[in-house]
């Protein structure tokens, strides 16, 4: 008699574990939850995360919807997280990760292109380890003391750089440092390109920046574009 329980018990568990299987998690939207109030310690994705990948990804011929090279779309969330593997909470086993961080012929984005720089891969680090969410918030827009070093040129770096550095870079103009970037402000083109007005192009091509950063551009130029 016990031996038919010990085996009853046993067929139980083997059914059991055969029964089990993965937790079903919900898909991932485009839809993202919005704070209003940005928290410095955290990383928002649609404040964060998405223009850099925009800019320096999810461009012709690379990461965009039509090209999707290598089966990879970097365009918005849901297509970021099922083609390129990002695991919540671990950096280290996601794809995007990885090729940011690799070094030669596997480094993403490819050569010629300038690779991300370390503050920009830790973002995305720091943006994984926090859960990899789709989020976003809408602080109001502080435009007192707008500064070059604080304010502009990480603008930029998000923004523009990715295509306008290196050897060729797009259109044949540099967005690397303060001498160039102050030039094409003095000129009215940058805030030309960055609202499509005047007859210049959108910039960049993958979808205007915020209004709150199109402000601080203009705020900061019309003061004389310092180098401050």
């Amino acid at each position: 008699m016990r031996y038919i329980q010990i085996l009853t018990i046993a067929l139980l568990l083997i059914l059991f574990n055969y029964c089990k299987h993965e937790p079903i998690l919900p898909e991932p939207t485009n839809d993202p939850e919005i704070s209003v109030n940005c928290d410095p310690d955290t990383v928002y994705f649609v404040n964060d995360i998405l223009p850099l990948l925009n800019s320096n990804c999810a461009t012709s011929g690379c990461h965009d919807a039509q090209t999707a090279k290598d089966g990879v779309i970097l365009t918005d969330y849901a297509s970021i997280i099922h083609t390129r593997d990002v695991k919540a909470g671990d950096p280290q086993d996601s794809e995007i990760y990885e090729v940011i961080t690799e070094t030669g012929d596997d480094r993403m984005p490819p050569e010629p292109n300038a690779g991300l720089s370390s503050a920009q891969k830790e973002l995305i680090r720091k943006w994984i380890s926090q859960g990899a969410k789709n989020n976003a918030c809408e602080d109001d827009c502080n435009l007192t003391n707008v500064g070059f070093a604080a304010d502009i040129m990480p603008i930029i770096n998000t923004n523009c750089t990715a295509c306008h550095s290196g050897s060729t870079p797009n259109g044949n103009v540099r967005l690397t440092n303060y001498t160039e970037i102050s030039t094409l402000a003095q000129s009215g083109y940058l805030l030309d390109v960055l609202t499509a007005s005047n007859g210049a192009p959108q910039m960049p091509t993958s979808g205007r920046i915020s209004d709150c950063n199109i402000d601080k551009i203009r705020v900061w130029t019309e003061a004389g574009a310092l180098d401050n």
